[in-house]
């Protein structure tokens, strides 16, 4: 198989962006995660406790995105490396490895919006029905 050094290169733009798409999803759960503890400290409901669990696995879900986003920048780089000192077999043998290592954060990423969306959609699903009682008894 023959690489260029632009191949992997390719991969640079994008994996940065898709890194800071991620933290930016870090620090948004870390502050609601913070506001929900505060809340529980005043009022102790047990939806609350199920609100933090679900977002305690979302933050889970994003490090390990990271983890991987981060690996599969490593991998390219090393992998540009390589090629630049001529081992391109080994150079794309690691591309490779960086393209797998970016489809699992991209599909943990996937996970982790769709937890996101089911939480929205509870979230949703109770103001729906207090309006259609609303519009019941008027």
């Amino acid at each position: 198989m023959n690489l260029s050094p632009e191949t992997p290169a390719l991969l640079f733009s994008a994996t940065s962006l898709i890194l800071l798409a991620y933290t930016n999803r870090f620090l948004t759960i870390a502050s609601i995660v913070r506001g929900l503890k505060k809340n529980y400290e005043e009022n102790q409901t047990k939806s609350i406790l199920v609100e933090i669990k679900n977002l305690n696995l979302r933050l889970t879900l994003i490090r390990h995105m990271q983890m991987y986003g981060v690996l599969s920048l490593f991998f390219s780089v090393f992998s540009l490396t390589l090629m630049f000192l001529d081992i391109n077999n080994w150079g794309a043998y690691l591309f490779m490895a960086s393209l797998f290592l970016m489809l699992v954060s991209l599909a943990l990423s996937f996970w982790e919006i769709s937890i996101s969306v089911k939480a929205l959609r509870v979230h949703l699903s109770d103001m729906i029905e207090e309006t259609k009682n609303l519009t019941r008894n008027q």
